[in-house]
């Protein structure tokens, strides 16, 4: 379960430093640029998460494009071991994931007006001052909840960590799948499950008192 938790924390931590300036830039955008990446935010979502992963598997194998491009660049000598590490596993899952965390930021930083970011220049505010002062905890509603959806999500992946990762890197969703489908365990796989379903349930409780679900689908403060 702490492996588990550590894996969803650092899979969350990666989704939003990759997601937010997509969010942030999907708000500054505007026409053909927009709808552009709108799309690569979406599609995704429309295919399996079976083909992502075992897009990620051609990728960092051995033999796979990424290695054949360290070695071509000159980075690295032989094939560097990519694949069934923690590493693999954090990236695939939040490239699965991201999308869940990019539209809530987006729908919040959309409903900040312009105006406030007009005002903060105004009264002497530097961009980076602005960002950090006004931007961001206005749209602290949106990254809590992008990364709770995220962090949730993550808790109980199977497909991705299954395929990409090793024994080392094994999840609460996968031995929950090892002892129902080859230990015939069922208790143990019950009481995992009961497990989870509190640690998530306690979770959703404390985001809830700390951001108002009704800030999370768009509704008032």
């Amino acid at each position: 379960m702490l492996r588990t938790g550590w894996i969803s924390l650092l899979t969350t931590v990666l989704a939003l430093v990759l997601g937010f300036p997509i969010a942030y830039l999907m708000t500054r955008v505007k026409g053909a640029v927009a709808a552009l990446l709108t799309a690569c935010v979406l599609l995704p979502l429309w295919s399996s998460v079976l083909v992502r992963t075992a897009a990620w598997i051609v990728l960092l194998r051995r033999d796979g494009i990424v290695n054949n491009a360290l070695q071509w660049l000159g980075l690295t000598g032989e094939p560097v071991k990519l694949l069934y590490t923690e590493g693999a596993v954090v990236l695939a899952m939040a490239h699965v994931l991201l999308p869940f965390l990019i539209l809530p930021i987006y729908s919040a930083l959309k409903n900040i007006p312009d105006d406030y970011m007009r005002a903060a220049a105004m009264l002497g505010a530097n961009r980076r001052r602005a960002f950090f002062e006004v931007l961001l905890p206005m749209s602290r509603a949106g990254v809590w909840s992008g990364c709770l959806m995220v962090f949730l999500s993550a808790l109980g992946f199977f497909v991705t960590p299954a395929l990409v990762g090793s024994p080392q890197e094994l999840m609460i969703a996968t031995l929950v799948s090892q002892q129902v489908r080859e230990m015939l365990d069922w208790p143990f796989a019950a009481a995992l499950i009961g497990v989870l379903m509190v640690v998530v349930a306690t979770l959703t409780m404390v985001f809830n008192k700390a951001v108002s679900f009704n800030r999370l689908i768009g509704g008032g403060a």
